[in-house]
């Protein structure tokens, strides 16, 4: 039935909080448990907003999957993007680097893929607003943030140089109510006094707002595009296939990283009883556990339950929640020390962006250039 012995087999779909906190659910159970990510690092998503404003740098708020999960010795990790689910067959159809292809049974099956940045329809919006879901959203965003200061300090004209120094954000949830504080905050402190043309502390925010599935399962998706489960995080007729984290809809539940996290222990779990023979009939329970944002330095809002806290005790608070919540004690050490030197001396170490394009290859998963092709690339890379 499996590939030691009389093991089930357990594929999780995602390494993001969902999927990693299965995986830890699932430590020292009698499973073989492959995790599949296309990304190598398990990623703090609620600080990549830091990362873009040159605060942290991409390696405090990330950490390797494999170091992760280097003392689970039933965890397999395979680096790969899934492109499909065989659910009759049940197989999990995957490409490797390079475009190999591959395939994973299972006896159960972690759905923990997360989503991808959704333009409601107008994907040709990609090109002029990133998202701010993986560490490459970040280092773009970092780019154009520093880099329109730059352009204006050039610019002749004072339209061009309005222009330039307004920023336009859509979605005032946590991450662009943050983004959004941010931007100010190192145009009003951190880079008030290195420009001689421009005066940094002119630029404008302004922020709007408007209010990866395994569909071979026919399974329903709500207007999001969210997978719509039971009570015990299953899809209809599929009891061994769960949907956890951002990409799973149910109770009108919210995209952050604390559902994320809980359906992922529910899921790993719900798999230890049922391994032990017992009918787990306990629904998941989702325990809010509030929500917090941070404005600027010294400037936070929190809520948990019925105690809410603004300012500078808000700020406190946010930043033990964050601390906390950060993988690994390497990166809470050096997001520490990183954020003594911001919020202390308007220091922002991780400014570094290049305007030339990295790399000749865009994606590993995809096929290695020819030589040819590859020097036509040179020859038309800024």
């Amino acid at each position: 039935m499996s590939d030691q012995g009389n093991r089930r087999r357990v594929v999780i779909i995602g390494g993001g909080f969902a999927g990693l906190f299965a995986a830890r659910a699932l430590k020292r159970a009698p499973v073989q448990v492959t995790l599949i990510d296309k990304a190598e690092h398990h990623l703090f998503q609620p600080l990549l907003y830091q990362c873009a404003t040159g605060i942290l740098s991409e390696g405090k708020i990330a950490a390797s999957l494999r170091a992760l999960l280097r003392k689970h010795r039933n965890v397999e990790f395979v680096l790969a993007e899934v492109t499909g689910i065989d659910a009759e067959r049940r197989r999990v159809m995957a490409t490797r680097p390079g475009r190999k292809t591959a395939e994973f049974g299972y006896d159960y099956l972690i759905v923990a893929a997360g989503v991808e940045q959704s333009y409601f329809g107008h994907d040709e919006f990609a090109r002029y607003a990133p998202g701010m879901k993986t560490i490459e959203d970040a280092l773009v965003i970092r780019r154009r943030v520093f880099g329109a200061f730059e352009i204006a300090e050039s610019a002749a004209d004072p339209a061009e140089r309005r222009r330039w120094l307004t920023f336009a954000l859509v979605g005032a949830g946590p991450t662009g109510v943050e983004l959004a504080g941010q931007i100010r905050e190192l145009a009003t402190k951190t880079l008030r006094e290195e420009y001689r043309h421009i005066k940094p502390e002119d630029a404008r925010v302004l922020l709007f707002d408007g209010g990866a599935a395994p569909q071979a399962t026919g399974a329903k998706q709500d207007r999001a595009g969210r997978i719509e489960v039971g009570p015990d995080l299953s899809v209809p007729a599929h009891p061994e296939i769960m949907v956890t984290g951002d990409v799973m809809s149910l109770n009108k539940l919210p995209g952050v990283a604390e559902v994320a996290m809980q359906t992922g222990l529910y899921a790993g779990r719900r798999i230890r009883h049922e391994l032990r023979g017992e009918v787990y009939k306990k629904p998941f329970r989702y325990y809010d556990l509030g929500s917090a944002a941070y404005l600027s330095r010294g400037r936070a809002v929190v809520s948990v339950g019925k105690l809410q806290f603004a300012g500078f005790p808000g700020w406190v608070v946010w930043l033990f929640i964050h601390i906390g919540f950060l993988t690994g004690y390497r990166n809470r050490f050096g997001a520490v020390l990183s954020w003594w030197f911001a919020f202390t001396r308007d220091l922002r170490r991780e400014r570094t962006y290049t305007t030339r394009q990295v790399g000749i290859v865009g994606d590993v998963y995809e096929e290695p250039p020819t030589q040819a092709s590859a020097a036509a690339g040179s020859e038309q890379a800024p």
